[in-house]
């Protein structure tokens, strides 16, 4: 057995190799720390301090108490700890030993390092959600497990929302895994000090989210250019190509937001200016965008190579990913690559620097933050070198700290709306202007299908601006009937996501010209909304003109997200935590508090049910009401999508 004690609003717990500490860490929250190490660290990485909230602790003969608002838990003097919401349990650790009492698990690496590992017992009927990005088909994530890892098309961000009522927070950046299976619920670290972990309990999921905001940070105030249409392919190759599109969509009279200056503009990998080759002026490029209101956009990657003009300078004063065995190599992409290392603040303020005269004073602040992972062949994080640390304790992280760059570069340099794209996240990516993404997911109906759950889940960890590649990135071939529904039917789905933004690697046609013969990664087939046949064309210029109509919605979500962490794109329990038919719905969601939306995922569907919660429900198309606790079977030809809107609102006459 070990030893209670209580100092102040703390309980400690000490036995034979483990000490323990368990605190209230802000409102209807506690936080617990454990190592086999002779004392605890105070590294909080993304967490913030919270004030000090009033809380009771009692300690008894065996166990010790404490109580931080609706949320109570209870140590004993064999070390398990149970947690407790309104007095009921919720979640309780337990021992995978069969004749010991050891309730969390250490096994040494050397030194301080541990993989360490921490078991709770299933509850029945419960449900989670949340845990970042993954094309795993998955909305429920109970029955599932999953790598603690960021790779392309996934990102881990280690909370999750029980259908108990309370968030998990597993406050470690430590390649990892996580188990929600039936039999159990696990977390582990590969290599780490510590186990430190944080629940969070609420009457609503609302209140949830809305408290690990505040753990966590909360998302800047939205851009009010960044709610309207965004236009992007793989590749524009130079400058006067980017320009000729814009000019057509303003001919047009199509409304565009922004268009993107993707990966290859560049001179070299790791060198932060435009190819004058190909880009000449983009001083006079970006004025002539705003002009037509445009914003440009250009992908940066974090990828460097001994060729790069920046490479002895940053590699001699350790900038850059190291490898613990090996040469500096670690992504094989044109030559063998590294990664800047935006853990190390001099790395920061130095690439920073770059971007900022090659970039921003010609007129580019915002970014595409591409390969933002970083993406490891092969994927042996154990093997890198961090400013922060080992990769397997730290590599968690990168994609805060490659965000924080720009973001940080961006405030300083008097910027007040930022917005960066990215292929990574991590916690606390919210608050430094991280826009996500899916990342080069295929151009499949599978695909579109597990981009709905997969928005839900991201939503469901405090990522409220999130969008995917409309058309899917790999595979499309414009030219087929395949394609040509697919497009239409995820352009329907982009339109009811944070961000609606068109990209893809297309494949080229048989009459595709060459531009500029002998270019480095020429671009792939056409990706305006005219490229995809004149049935099609109508159809997309309709939807990115709803979208315009919709802004003033959207943004009045976005204000919302930015205070309460609440994403407009919403699970269905999200807004009806009572209804238990909600927990089950990955298919449909809602669009703030107004609008459920119902998109079709499948080649050739017309027709699809749809659950309404309790209430009276407008369908959009026929304007016909329906009441609501029940399941509608609804059409939707290719020219329609199914969407309703709550009775008496006015947003119906947006539709």
């Amino acid at each position: 057995m070990g030893i209670l004690s209580v100092q102040g609003n703390k309980i400690y717990f000490q036995k034979r190799d483990e000490i323990a500490v368990l605190e209230a860490w802000g409102k209807d929250t506690l936080r617990f720390r454990s190592t086999p190490n002779s004392s605890l660290t105070e590294e909080n990485w993304n967490l913030l301090i919270q004030e000090e909230t009033k809380c009771t602790v009692k300690q008894e003969d065996n166990t010790a108490v404490i109580v931080n608002g609706i949320l109570s838990a209870k140590i004993y003097n064999n070390g398990k700890v149970t947690y407790f919401k309104h007095g009921k349990e919720i979640l309780t650790e337990r021992s995978e030993m069969a004749f010991l009492d050891r309730f969390r698990e250490y096994s040494s690496l050397g030194a301080d390092n541990h993989r360490m590992t921490v078991v709770f017992q299933p509850k029945e009927g419960e449900h989670f959600y949340g845990l970042g990005q993954e094309q795993n088909d998955c909305f429920d994530l109970k029955g599932s497990s999953s790598r603690l890892i960021h790779k392309n098309t996934k990102s881990s961000i280690p909370f999750v929302y029980s259908s108990y009522g309370y968030g998990f927070l597993w406050n470690n950046p430590a390649i990892g895994r996580c188990e929600l299976t039936n039999n159990h619920s696990l977390w582990e670290a590969d290599s780490t000090k510590q186990i430190d972990y944080l629940v969070v309990a609420g009457d609503t999921p609302g209140e949830v989210m809305a408290k690990y905001a505040d753990l966590t940070g909360h998302a800047p105030a939205f851009p009010s250019w960044g709610s309207g249409f965004w236009q992007c392919k793989l590749r524009y190759e130079d400058q006067e190509e980017l320009l000729s599109v814009a000019r057509e969509y303003k001919r047009r009279g199509i409304p565009l937001s922004a268009i993107i200056i993707d990966y290859f503009h560049w001179t070299e990998q790791g060198e932060y200016k435009m190819d004058p080759k190909y880009w000449p002026s983009p001083k006079e490029m970006c004025d002539e965008l705003e002009n037509m209101g445009v914003k440009a956009i250009v992908s940066i990657w974090p990828t460097i190579n001994p060729n790069s003009e920046n490479f002895s300078y940053m590699d001699e004063r350790n900038m850059l990913i190291r490898t613990d065995k090996g040469q500096y190599g670690i992504f094989p992409f044109y030559g063998q690559q590294t990664y800047i290392d935006p853990s190390n603040p001099e790395t920061a303020k130095f690439v920073w620097s770059k971007v900022y005269e090659n970039y921003y004073k010609n007129g580019i602040k915002s970014f595409w933050l591409d390969e933002a992972e970083p993406e490891i062949l092969p994927v042996q994080f154990e093997n890198l070198r961090f400013h922060k640390g080992n990769g397997a304790e730290v590599g968690l992280i990168y994609p805060y700290y490659y965000n924080k760059l720009f973001y940080d570069g961006l405030k300083e340099a008097g910027e007040e709306q930022v917005i960066s794209l990215t292929r990574a996240a991590w916690i606390g990516s919210q608050k430094v202007g991280a826009l996500v993404w899916s990342g080069d997911i295929p151009s499949t109906f599978d695909a579109l299908r597990m981009s709905v759950k997969t928005g839900l889940n991201m939503a469901m960890c405090g990522i409220p601006w999130w969008n995917s590649d409309i058309g899917g990135f790999w595979g499309g071939d414009i030219e087929s009937d395949y394609f040509r529904e697919l497009i239409v039917r995820w352009f329907q789905f982009g339109i009811f996501c944070p961000v609606t933004r068109l990209h893809g690697s297309r494949k080229r046609t048989s009459n595709q010209a060459e531009r500029n013969p002998g270019i480095l990664e020429r671009s792939g087939g056409d990706n305006e909304i005219w490229s995809f046949g004149e049935k099609v064309y109508p159809i997309l210029k309709n939807l990115i003109e709803l979208r315009e109509r919709l802004r003033p919605y959207i943004h009045k979500y976005m204000d919302i997200a930015s205070k309460t962490g609440a994403s407009i794109m919403r699970p269905m329990f999200f807004e009806y935590p009572e209804d238990e038919f909600c927990y089950t719905l990955g298919d449909q969601y809602m669009f703030g508090e107004e609008i459920l939306f119902a998109p079709i995922v499948n080649q050739g569907q017309t027709e699809r049910k749809v659950y309404l919660p309790k209430g009276t429900w407008i369908d959009i198309n026929e304007k016909k009401e329906y009441e609501g606790g029940t399941f509608v079977t609804m059409e939707a030809d290719i020219e329609h999508f199914i969407a309703f809107v709550k009775k008496d609102n006015h947003i119906l006459s947006v539709f």
